[in-house]
């Protein structure tokens, strides 16, 4: 991934307390990552603020009949895989 440099001013005091728990060469990466966290939870704040649906219809045809039927389909299948596992060990 490409990356850009960019010039920041931290108070010294932070970064004596960075450094004691990544080190100096691992300032840039606790840095990249602490700030990815902030932004995932920053979007993830506005969406749960926004009137935004969690997903449409069109992204989850399989849930169009009814979310009922959809789970009883799915431990169908997975009691046929169940059932299916225990005849292959019986052997």
């Amino acid at each position: 991934m490409k990356s850009k440099r960019a010039h920041i001013l931290l108070p010294y005091d932070l970064v004596k307390e960075i450094d004691s728990i990544v080190g100096p060469r691992g300032r840039s990466a606790f840095l990249v990552e602490t700030a990815r966290e902030a932004v995932r939870r920053r979007k993830l704040l506005r969406f749960l603020e926004s009137n935004a649906p969690a997903w449409s219809d069109a992204d989850h045809p399989e849930l169009r009949r009814s979310a009922a039927e959809f789970v009883r389909e799915l431990r169908q299948e997975s009691e046929m895989k169940r059932n299916s596992k225990r005849r292959r060990a019986k052997k």
